[in-house]
């Protein structure tokens, strides 16, 4: 006969490296995220609105489109500080792994699925353009969602031991920073159109 005490050790023991693997999973999908969001706010910024007589083609009647803004702020903005909420979030995860985070960092990323799958309709139904970078953001929100459900499904961030700080943030950082400024060099290198 099997001791049920015994069997749920050994699930445990088992999730251990799974775990930290999801989360260390979903820092890099949240870091790739903000990368995007970044190119594309920097594209908002630096670019937009195009010369006069310049037709958006591609992903750009995409960002030029009205959907693409919030009054005056665009969309990509908000994906920045999602995704930089995203990384502070998991970064503590990862370091802590207190349970009190699993809701709200679920609840983020259910939403932030909600919203992007919302995004895809008005791309592919009232805009009829795909951006490829807003797709890459989406693909992004639904990987991080799905990872925060397999961590639940493995019994939680709290089964596996805590990683040190010092191996998150200073990486954490350096990545942050380097998309930004990547994102303002690609902005400089992209061949968009010209009046």
């Amino acid at each position: 006969m099997t001791d049920p005490v015994r069997a749920t050790t050994d699930t445990a023991e088992n999730s251990r490296p799974i775990v930290n693997t999801l989360l260390g999973a979903f820092l890099v999908v949240a870091v790739v995220g903000l990368g995007t969001s970044l190119l594309l706010t920097a594209v908002h910024f630096l670019v937009l609105p195009l010369p006069d007589g310049v037709t958006p083609e591609g992903g750009l009647i995409v960002l030029s489109s009205t959907w693409a803004y919030v009054g005056p702020l665009p969309l990509a903005l908000f994906g920045v500080g999602y995704y930089l909420t995203m990384v502070v979030l998991g970064g503590l995860w990862l370091e802590t792994k207190d349970d009190r985070l699993e809701l709200p960092i679920l609840g983020i990323t259910g939403a932030g699925l909600a919203a992007s799958a919302y995004f895809v309709y008005l791309q592919l139904i009232p805009i009829g353009a795909i951006c490829p970078f807003c797709m890459l953001s989406a693909a992004a929100t639904a990987t991080l969602f799905g990872i925060e459900l397999l961590v639940k499904y493995f019994g939680g961030g709290s089964v596996a031991p805590p990683v040190d700080g010092t191996r998150i943030w200073p990486t954490l950082l350096v990545a942050t920073v380097a998309l930004a400024v990547l994102s303002i060099y690609a902005i400089g290198i992209a061949p968009f159109p010209e009046a």
